[in-house]
């Protein structure tokens, strides 16, 4: 901010002029507010004395200011609007305005259009909204503004630049953590609209919570503010309330709380959280008060921005990438889960260069086929038609297709039903409080929570004794630790995804993940590392409804998912593009994308809960500030548009996808609804993939965003070129012998 010392006429452009002149001035619109408002404040007499230098709660009639050294500045204004004028705009608003449903990976909203624009409507419109064009005024209005920018101590405010719109949270409605930094923004604010004749209960959410902050400095010295994985103030809504704050850089982070569904007991119940929000800006060009290159400035320092930053020191989780040829960890593995695995000395990778360094592969390496150790340790975990040279020939052509798979069934199914009694043998619901939730491990926090918030267990969590990680045989480690730890960091495992994808592949890092329903999400987040990087996703939901097509089938035979489960089965849609579990209609907007979710009943939208794994394009094209905009809810497209959805993954049982990730994608897992019938389960592995020095073409097939013409048929001719080459090898039959073995053995058990 600037130094320079505000004139004495700096809270509007008409201030001064308003003093001059009479206090009954057409444009003043003070009787739009409850009477004697502006009365309970000398705004020359009063102004030093909300300085906020200290923790305090300052309080005149009605009016609520609250400024600590946790919280941002903050207030609350009851019954600010003349009671007849705001019922009369919500009438207007229930007759004559439509809303339209709109949903990213930040937010689920029905919204209006944007109320700044009434002046451009025609006569007749505009006769049917004159409470509301009237309400809009008041609210820009000097008195107001001048009114605002004394209580929040904000400075001089724009009546030049308006903003706000009507925004409608029905049940599953939501709006995620962010700061609200973008552009000139000066205080943000929220006039609920709600039924004046039904009080809004404390139990159907729907409250503006607020984070608290902590200051941490960087490596390069620099300030940062990280806030709190949970908030810590609620403000619930209520009829004719002023909720607002000052908007501040890296700390006025703040969410709107899901609106909870009525229980069934409480149908009649009408939760509709109706509000104006919208925010009030700096002073523009030619208005008292003026900073040039002060919108620049705040603009630098959005949300969106660190978000999409390499400034991650204090997140959670960690990255832990494992050299596939640590000696150490080869060592270990090997004489604990693969005895008898040859040490690869083919497969040298410098971790200086994260994995990337050029490598000659050579031929008739043991990378190039299961030994009978690798079978034996893969066999535990993993459905043996998976092991078949013919299954993984077709895997890895199916990967070079769409650089995507997705695998229905892809455990083997004696231990996948060990790891479902153990996950569904744990508690239902966890607190939404971090403190309680690190105090008894495994679990940690993912955080920041404008980036993601979920739980997260890594192979190296520690072992307590205690019914969360351990089975009931006490100090016997559980199915999902021994996941991480046994099988999806072994160099068989490794082996096979080199099989699968036709990737050499030098590191590993591996976490499970519960998402709770009714607080979990991850943001999207792009990849900005010039070397593509495999990442797999293996989903460990046992719960039901997570999808349109989960409808269960009688004599409890389950859902096709599960009945795919069974056998083992590649998606059909893992060769095309776009996301095989979504339906529905995409649009751009910048970073951010909005489109029709997945469903779990078409009759209503609202089903949908959420808890989905989306890959998509990032469009860093735009320049208008508002599209990057995490709570400016632009509309939906035309259907033909490009949706920018690469891939995309519903949550469910025993399904696995593997994703070639390129730079510039983006990829986050929506809010999971607490409609949902539990929590969202999986385990993500990302893998390092080491450049083998081929043509450039082969080494851009990841899913990325643009797609040169010409590179198929390129990849087809190298492709007739490979299959001129390939002998049939004495080793792949003894792997087929093995595979087809333990599935008759598999079979004959299950008969």
């Amino acid at each position: 901010m600037s130094g320079q010392k505000r004139p004495r006429d700096d809270l509007g452009p008409e201030l001064g002029a308003r003093k001059r002149r009479n206090k009954t001035v057409k444009d003043d619109y003070r009787n739009s507010f409850r009477p004697g408002l502006f009365e309970q404040i000398s705004l020359e007499d009063e102004r030093q004395n909300y300085t906020y230098a200290s923790p305090s709660v300052i309080r005149v009639p009605t009016v609520a200011i609250y400024a600590d050294n946790k919280r941002y500045r903050h207030g609350v204004i009851s019954q600010l609007i003349e009671p007849n004028l705001l019922k009369n705009v919500r009438q207007e608003i229930l007759e004559n305005l439509s809303f339209t449903p709109k949903e990213t990976d930040i937010y689920k909203i029905h919204q209006s259009g944007d109320l700044a624009n009434l002046d451009g409507l025609d006569d007749a419109s505009l006769k049917r909204l004159p409470s509301l064009l009237t309400l809009r005024n008041a609210l820009y209005s000097s008195a107001f503004r001048e009114f605002l920018s004394l209580v929040t101590n904000a400075g001089p405010l724009s009546g030049r630049k308006t903003d706000m719109a009507i925004n409608v949270y029905t049940p599953g409605c939501h709006l995620l953590c962010h700061d609200d930094v973008i552009g000139s923004r000066r205080v943000s604010y929220i006039l609920y609209l709600l039924d004046p004749e039904q009080q809004w209960g404390r139990h159907w959410g729907g409250a503006l919570r607020l984070y608290p902050t902590k200051p941490y400095k960087s490596s390069e010295g620099t300030l940062i503010k990280v806030p709190a994985s949970d908030p810590t103030k609620l403000i619930q809504p209520a009829w004719n309330q002023l909720s607002f704050f000052a908007v501040e850089p890296g700390q006025s982070f703040h969410d709107v709380e899901e609106v909870l569904a009525a229980r069934r007991e409480d149908l009649n119940e009408q939760r509709v959280r109706m509000a104006i929000s919208g925010w009030y800006h700096i002073p523009q060009e030619g208005e008292v008060g003026f900073q040039e290159g002060l919108e620049e400035e705040l603009a630098a320092t959005s949300s969106l921005t660190q978000l999409q930053s390499k400034n991650d020191e204090y997140d959670l989780p960690k990255a832990n990438p494992k050299n596939y040829m640590d000696k150490e960890t080869q060592l270990s593995s090997s004489s604990t889960s693969n005895p008898g695995l040859q040490n690869d000395s083919n497969r040298a990778v410098d971790m200086k260069t994260n994995g990337t360094k050029k490598v000659e592969p050579e031929e008739d390496t043991e990378d190039d086929i299961l030994t009978e150790s690798d079978i034996n340790v893969l066999l535990k975990y993993l459905q043996p038609t998976f092991l078949t040279p013919d299954t993984i020939d077709s895997l890895r052509r199916s990967f070079e297709d769409s650089s995507a798979l997705l695998i229905n069934g892809f455990l083997n199914p004696t231990y996948a039903k060990t790891l479902r009694d153990f996950i569904e043998s744990q508690p239902d619901t966890l607190p939404h409080n971090t403190k309680k939730i690190e105090a008894q491990p495994p679990w940690m926090v993912a955080c920041p929570p404008h980036k993601h918030r979920y739980l997260f267990m890594t192979p190296n969590a520690p072992d307590p004794n205690h019914q969360n990680l351990l089975t009931t045989k006490q100090k016997e480690v559980s199915p999902l630790k021994e996941l991480l730890t046994t099988f999806l960091s072994s160099p068989a495992f490794g082996k096979w995804l080199h099989l699968a994808t036709d990737l050499t592949l030098s590191t590993h890092d591996v976490r499970a993940r519960r998402f709770r329903r009714g607080y979990d999400y991850s943001l999207a987040t792009g990849y900005e590392e010039e070397q593509p990087r495999l990442e797999m996703t293996l989903g460990l939901t046992p719960s039901k409804g997570w999808e349109e097509d989960e409808n269960e089938a009688e004599g409890g035979e389950g859902t096709e998912s599960d009945k795919k489960s069974q056998s083992g089965e590649v998606n059909d849609n893992t060769t095309k593009k776009g996301p095989p579990q979504t339906i529905g209609t995409y649009a751009m907007a910048d970073s951010r994308q909005l489109y029709d979710p997945p469903k779990t009943d078409a009759r209503n939208p609202d089903d949908n809960v959420g808890g989905y794994e989306v890959y998509m394009t990032s469009d860093s094209s735009s320049n208008d500030a508002k599209l990057a905009d995490p709570a400016v809810y632009q509309a939906a497209g035309d259907e033909d548009e490009d949706d920018g959805i690469l891939f995309s993954m519903a949550a469910g049982w025993d399904r696995l996808s593997l994703v070639l990730r390129d730079k510039g994608v983006m990829k986050f897992v929506k809010y999971v609804s607490a409609k949902a019938e539990g929590d969202r389960w999986d385990v993500v592995g990302e893998f390092g993939v080491v450049d083998n020095g081929g043509d450039e073409d082969d080494a851009e097939h990841g899913v990325q965003g643009d797609e040169e013409n010409g590179e198929e048929e390129e990849e087809e001719e190298n492709g007739e070129e490979e299959e001129e080459e390939e002998v049939e090898d004495d080793d792949d039959e003894s792997t087929t012998d093995l595979a087809e073995a333990a599935e008759e053995e598999l079979d004959s058990d299950s008969d």
